[in-house]
């Protein structure tokens, strides 16, 4: 009796171990199992969620090279860009001019959610242009993109602006007083290429019509000088008349009227204009005067219609002028975030003929 109690005991004894022994290590699992990989998640999510945001891609398209890249680069992440940018361009009569600000619209809208831009048109005119200027200024805009109807007339606004406190970029056209960074192709260059193109065309000897752009807009002055400085290699090629257009489809085409009209058949080698809209109202004009055939159309810009019109034989060659953008979105990004910049970016400029049209087809605007 005594030893079946002893052996009962001892079986109590031994189950209670057993049940305390189980519950210790179930509670202890649980929490293996749960909470570190919890932990975990969130790391990751947080660490994925940065990347994302660092790695966004850029598209510049063909014309901004590596060293442009380079210097657009942008260290902060494009969701940390926050802040006001006012955006004055010259006019929205030019089909530069809609095409620089529907894509610079687009590159803010797609890489930059949290900038806010607005949008002001100068209407090709320096004292509205101005008033655009102080407008943003009132408004309280942190970086300002100017695309200035004039260089010398749109000083003091751009003046009043850095005295502000406003980070001012200027893109397409220069602009005569101290910005952070200029970006836009070398008009000097692009008017040097058509130019040395011409000379070529011409084998050494002709006589061209220029029609010009808008007076004293930097784009103007450039692309005339730079032309004038390729043929003057060639004596035996005039430019036997030149007269501004503004840019303008309407006006140009009334020019090239007034030449024909001067100039007979067989006076006139080539037309050079300062873009292409204008060209494409030269031969309009030529082209409803009979003489097409003994007249070569040279312009600058690069644009579609251009494109186009060379692909088929009625245009000569264009030198690309790119629009400026996304790189001048970027490069107020890099403003927002104090990143420094240099004092300018250059843009490639091709020159397009019938035998690589079809390579910068798609690529302008």
């Amino acid at each position: 009796m005594k030893l079946m109690r002893i052996l009962v005991s001892a079986a109590i004894s031994v189950l209670l171990l057993f049940m305390i022994a189980c519950g210790n290590g179930s509670g202890n699992g649980s929490k293996e199992t749960t909470s570190p990989p919890a932990k975990d998640v969130t790391k990751s999510t947080e660490k994925n969620s940065t990347t994302s945001a660092a790695q966004v891609k850029i598209d510049y398209g063909l014309y901004c090279s590596k060293e442009c890249q380079d210097a657009l680069t942008l260290k902060a992440t494009p969701d940390s860009i926050k802040g006001k940018v006012g955006f004055a361009i010259a006019s929205l009569t030019f089909t530069y001019g809609t095409a620089l600000k529907s894509s610079t619209e687009e590159a803010a809208k797609k890489y930059f959610p949290n900038m806010e831009l607005v949008v002001g048109d100068g209407q090709n005119d320096p004292a509205i242009q101005s008033s655009v200027v102080d407008d943003f200024i009132s408004k309280g805009v942190k970086v300002l993109i100017i695309n200035a109807v004039e260089k010398d007339a749109l000083v003091p606004a751009v003046e009043r602006a850095v005295k502000a406190g406003i980070k001012v970029i200027s893109i397409d056209r220069t602009v005569n007083t101290k910005v952070i960074t200029t970006i836009k192709a070398n008009d000097l260059d692009l008017g040097m290429a058509v130019g040395k193109y011409t000379v070529d065309l011409l084998k050494g000897k002709g006589s061209i019509v220029e029609i010009q752009g808008s007076p004293s807009a930097s784009p103007t002055i450039d692309r005339h000088k730079g032309f004038m400085d390729a043929i003057t290699s060639s004596p035996e090629i005039k430019v036997i008349a030149s007269q501004s257009a503004d840019y303008d489809d309407a006006k140009a085409m009334k020019v090239m009227e007034d030449m024909l009209q001067r100039f007979p058949k067989g006076q006139i080698n080539a037309v050079y204009t300062h873009s292409d809209n204008m060209s494409i109202a030269a031969i309009k004009a030529i082209k409803a005067a009979g003489r097409q055939g003994e007249i070569q159309v040279l312009g600058i810009n690069g644009e579609q219609s251009a494109i186009d019109s060379i692909a088929s034989g009625e245009m000569t060659a264009t030198a690309v002028y790119p629009v400026v953008a996304p790189m001048g979105v970027v490069a107020a990004a890099k403003a927002l975030a104090g990143e420094s910049m240099p004092d300018f970016i250059k843009l490639e400029s091709p020159v397009i003929t019938r035998e690589n049209a079809k390579k910068y087809n798609g690529t302008t605007f």
